[in-house]
């Protein structure tokens, strides 16, 4: 399946293993970390500091909104539902964010190969352009076909969205749908230990 910078700029805000959330945007380090594995092809030359930490950590925040609101009536991830940005808002961050940078659509056909659209930008800023690719990104997620099968993982302790591949498919990975049934299994246990007329 093709790379989603999207989801996998929501995904920063992960479950870190031992009951918690962690965040790999938390840091300059980790913010850097990300942007050179996850980015380094998009915009050559960013070094990251704080500002643009911060501007990419607002626009998760923004993108994690939309996703929720996407996903609704289906609860949002659990990580940040009790103090999701407002859509209105979330909106004006993403759309704000992609217009700070003036790109023009170009085609390349190479020979024997398919047509495929590039966009070339006169801004020199690598900050400003990693921020709006990012939100192109995610502007291109939500508005394509993908969005529809935009899930929030259920499994106990998970905070992650996931695309659904099948229609079936409750948990973004198989040690979700472990870990969700294993506490299935427990409550049904526990239920019938403590009301013994159960069968």
């Amino acid at each position: 399946m093709e790379r989603c910078l999207a989801l996998e700029l929501a995904s920063t805000i992960r479950h870190d293993g031992d009951g918690g959330v962690a965040d790999d945007l938390a840091t300059v380090q980790g913010t850097a970390r990300w942007v050179r594995d996850r980015t380094g092809d998009i915009v050559d030359g960013v070094t990251v500091d704080e500002n643009l930490m911060g501007e990419i950590v607002a626009l998760r925040q923004a993108v994690r909104a939309l996703f929720a609101h996407s996903v609704s009536p289906a609860p949002p991830s659990p990580a940040d539902a009790h103090r999701l940005m407002p859509v209105d808002r979330a909106l004006a961050r993403l759309n704000a964010a992609a217009g700070r940078e003036p790109v023009t659509p170009q085609m390349d056909w190479p020979s024997g190969g398919a047509p495929a659209t590039r966009l070339l930008s006169a801004e020199r800023d690598p900050h400003l352009r990693l921020v709006a690719a990012l939100a192109r990104a995610a502007i291109d997620f939500l508005t394509g076909p993908r969005r529809e099968d935009l899930r929030a993982c259920t499994a106990p302790r998970c905070v992650r969205y996931f695309v659904k591949k099948h229609g079936r498919q409750e948990w973004c990975k198989p040690s979700c749908g472990n870990r969700a049934r294993a506490a299935r299994h427990y409550r049904r246990h526990a239920a019938a230990d403590a009301d013994p007329a159960q069968p």
